[in-house]
C-alpha cells in the first residue's frame, strides 16, 4: 500500500530507490547497578571507549578525501570537542560514582541532561546541535558495546538483495539505494561521496541540522524531520524522495512511480540548463546589473560560492568559528588564519564577515545559563554580548583587521539598534587599530557596515547611514522582530510572514534611504535566496542579494528575466496591498 511521510524539505531534487535501514545502536541500553569497588573501571571503560571514538574520529577526519565537502571536516571537529566536554564527561563520572550505574546506564542519563539544555535553546541552529551530542554518545555505546559500524554492511547486503523488477524497463539497470536511519553522524554522511545511496531519509533534524546542511553541499536529496519514517519502511522497500516538497513516498504504485521518473528527468533538465548560467553576467532585460553574493559558513566553503559565480562573499557567519568549543574561544590567530583562508578560497573577490553573533542562549562555556532569560532571541546577543565582553571583541577586530591586509575585508556588525552602540562599536573598531600600531602588525583598510534586522534601525535610517559605509538587511531576524514572532515556536511559526505588508514597508524604506545617500543595501536573509520573492525586490530598488550558493542560480535566472523598469510599479502595488501574498 502506498504511504506517505511528511517531514522537512532540505536539500532539492528526487530520489527513487530501494530503502537500507540503518538501526540506532542506543535501541537498548543495559541498566544495572555496579558495585562500589567496580567504580574505577567502570570509568576506566568510559575513557577507553572516549579514546577510541576519538582516535577514530580524527582518522576520519585526516583521511578525508580532497572531494569531501567542507562541512563534513567542519562537523567532525564538533565531535572531537563534544568528546573532550567536560559537561559530559564529569557528569557521566558523577552517575557511575554517586548512584553507582554501569557506563552505558550513566552515559544515556548525562544526554538526556545535556539535550534538554540543547532544547531550550532559541537559536535553531544551536538547538539541533543536539543531534551531535546524541551521535557521539551513539558512537560511545556502539564502542562499549563492540558494535561494528552497521552502514558500510548494510549497503552491501542491501546491494547484493536488491530488487529491480518495480522500476520501468530503462531504469532497471542500477538501481539507486535510499538510507533511512533515525539519524546520521558526519563519519556515515562521509560514505555519501563514494557509496551507492541517491538521497536519504532521517526521523529527526531540522532546516540547519547537520544532515540538512551536508545534504546541501552534496547536492543530495533529502527530506529529514519524518519522526517516524525509520518505523514505517521495511528493508528494501521501494522509496521516493521528494526533496523538493519535503515527502517521503513509501511503496509507490506503477502510476506515482513513473510520474516521478518522469519529474526527476525533467529536473535534470531544468538544473542543467540552470547550469549554464554559471558564467552568464547577473544583467537584467533593461541592463540593470545585479549583485549575487554567497553566505557562507566556514573558510572552506568558499569553492562552492566560485563554483556559481558568486562576485564574493555577503555574509560569513563568524560565529560558526567560535560554536562547539566548550567555552575556549579561538584566539586572535585561529581567526587571522580562518579570515585569510575565506580571502584565499574567494581568489580577490570581496569578502563580508560578521562579527560574531552569539550570547544568551548561545553561552560559550560549559556554565548552564538557560533559566536567565525569558526571551533569548531578546536578551544578550550578536552586538550587546560584544559590547559586553571588549576583550573578546577587540580579540576578533584585530583578526579582521590583519586579514584585510591580504585582501577587500568588509565587517558587518549585527543587531545595532542604538546610537550609543555604534559609537562604542566604532571606537572599539579605533582601538583595535591602536593596539596593532603598537604591536607593529600590518592591517588593512575595511568597509564598515550594519545589519538591519531590528525594526527600531529600520526607522533609524539616518542615524546608520552618517556612520557606516553599507547595510545588510537580515530578514530572518526583522521579520521575528517586527512581527513578534519567535520563529522557534512551533505554535506561532504559520504566523512567520516576509509578506507581511510592514516587513515590507521597511526593507522598502531602508533600501530607498541607502539609494538616496549613495550607500549600498544587501538582502542577506532566507529572501534573498527565495526566487519567488526576486522579482519584488527587483521592483523594490534591490541590486545586491546574498544567499547560499546552492540558490544563486535559481535567483539569477528571475534575474535575466526582469525587466525592473516594468516591475517597479507592480511592486509599489503590492507594498500599498493589505495581502500583498495575492499579487505574488
Amino acid at each position: 500500500m502506498t504511504l506517505a511521510v511528511h517531514g522537512l524539505a532540505v536539500a532539492r531534487g528526487i530520489a527513487i530507490g530501494r530503502a537500507v535501514l540503518i538501526a540506532s545502536s542506543r535501541v537498548d541500553v543495559a541498566h544495572y547497578f555496579i558495585e562500589a569497588d567496580q567504580v574505577e573501571s567502570e570509568i576506566r571503560r568510559l575513557a577507553q571507549a572516549r579514546d577510541a571514538v576519538n582516535e577514530e574520529v580524527q582518522r576520519l577526519r585526516d583521511t578525508l578525501p580532497k572531494d569531501a565537502p567542507p562541512e563534513l571536516s567542519a562537523l567532525l571537529e564538533v565531535h572531537l570537542m563534544l568528546l573532550q566536554d567536560e559537561m559530559l564527561e564529569e557528569g557521566v563520572k558523577s552517575w557511575v560514582q554517586d548512584r553507582l550505574y554501569n557506563a552505558e546506564w550513566a552515559l544515556s542519563s548525562q544526554l538526556e541532561v545535556v539535550a534538554r539544555q540543547f532544547d531550550e535553546m532559541e537559536d535553531p541552529y544551536l538547538r539541533e546541535r543536539k543531534g551531535d551530542l546524541e551521535q557521539v554518545v551513539e558512537r560511545l555505546l556502539r564502542e562499549l558495546k563492540g558494535h561494528p559500524d552497521l552502514m558500510a554492511t548494510s549497503a552491501q547486503t542491501q546491494r547484493r538483495s536488491t530488487r529491480q523488477h518495480d522500476l520501468p524497463l530503462d531504469e532497471q539497470a542500477d538501481v539507486p539505494l535510499i538510507l533511512v536511519s533515525h539519524d546520521l553522524s558526519p563519519a556515515d554522511m562521509l560514505q555519501f561521496k563514494q557509496s551507492v545511496f541517491a538521497g536519504f531519509v532521517t526521523d529527526v533534524g531540522g532546516k540547519t541540522s547537520h544532515t540538512a546542511i551536508v545534504a546541501r553541499s552534496l547536492d543530495i536529496p533529502a527530506v529529514v524531520g519524518t519522526r517516524q519514517a525509520s518505523q514505517l519502511l521495511r528493508q528494501d522497500d521501494m522509496v521516493i524522495i521528494d526533496g523538493d516538497a519535503g515527502v517521503v513516498i513509501i511503496d509507490p504504485s506503477p502510476i506515482i512511480l513513473d510520474e516521478y521518473v518522469f519529474k526527476k528527468r525533467q529536473a535534470e533538465i531544468d538544473r542543467e540548463r540552470l547550469s549554464r548560467l554559471r558564467h552568464t553576467p547577473a544583467v537584467t532585460l533593461d541592463g540593470q546589473r545585479i549583485e549575487l553574493l554567497a553566505n557562507i559558513e566556514m573558510p572552506d566553503d568558499a569553492p562552492a560560492a566560485l563554483e556559481v559565480s558568486a562576485v564574493g562573499v555577503g555574509l560569513f557567519r563568524s560565529e560558526f568559528l567560535f560554536m562547539g568549543r566548550d567555552g575556549h574561544l579561538p584566539d586572535e590567530e585561529e581567526q587571522f588564519q580562518a579570515y585569510c583562508r575565506a580571502l584565499e578560497g574567494m581568489q580577490g573577490l570581496p569578502v563580508t564577515i560578521r562579527t560574531v553573533d552569539i550570547g544568551a542562549d548561545k553561552p560559550l562555556d560549559k556554565g548552564s545559563r538557560e533559566g536567565d532569560h525569558l526571551n533569548p532571541a531578546l536578551g544578550l546577543r550578536a552586538i550587546r554580548w560584544s559590547l559586553a565582553d571588549p576583550a573578546m571583541f577587540l580579540t576578533q577586530l584585530r583578526a579582521l583587521l590583519r586579514a584585510a591586509a591580504r585582501g577587500q575585508v568588509n565587517i558587518l556588525f549585527p543587531m545595532l539598534a542604538h546610537a550609543r552602540e555604534i559609537r562604542q562599536t566604532l571606537s572599539l573598531l579605533d582601538h583595535a587599530r591602536v593596539q596593532l600600531d603598537n604591536r607593529c602588525l600590518a592591517y588593512g583598510p575595511v568597509k564598515v557596515g550594519a545589519m538591519i534586522e531590528i525594526p527600531a534601525a529600520a526607522l533609524s535610517m539616518p542615524l546608520f547611514l552618517r556612520h557606516f559605509d553599507f547595510l545588510s538587511i537580515g530578514t530572518n531576524d526583522l521579520i521575528q522582530y517586527t512581527l513578534a514572532i519567535d520563529r522557534a515556536d512551533e505554535s506561532v511559526a504559520h504566523l512567520y510572514d516576509p509578506l507581511h505588508p510592514a516587513v515590507l514597508r521597511l526593507i522598502a524604506d531602508t533600501i530607498r534611504a541607502g539609494q538616496q545617500a549613495g550607500k549600498s543595501v544587501s538582502v542577506c536573509g532566507e529572501m534573498a535566496g527565495d526566487p519567488q520573492l526576486t522579482r519584488l525586490l527587483l521592483g523594490l530598488g534591490l541590486r545586491s542579494f546574498s544567499m547560499h550558493p546552492t540558490q544563486i542560480l535559481a535567483v539569477k535566472q528571475e534575474v535575466l528575466r526582469a525587466d525592473v523598469a516594468k516591475l517597479t510599479d507592480w511592486a509599489q502595488r503590492v507594498l500599498e496591498a493589505d495581502d500583498p501574498a495575492k499579487l505574488i
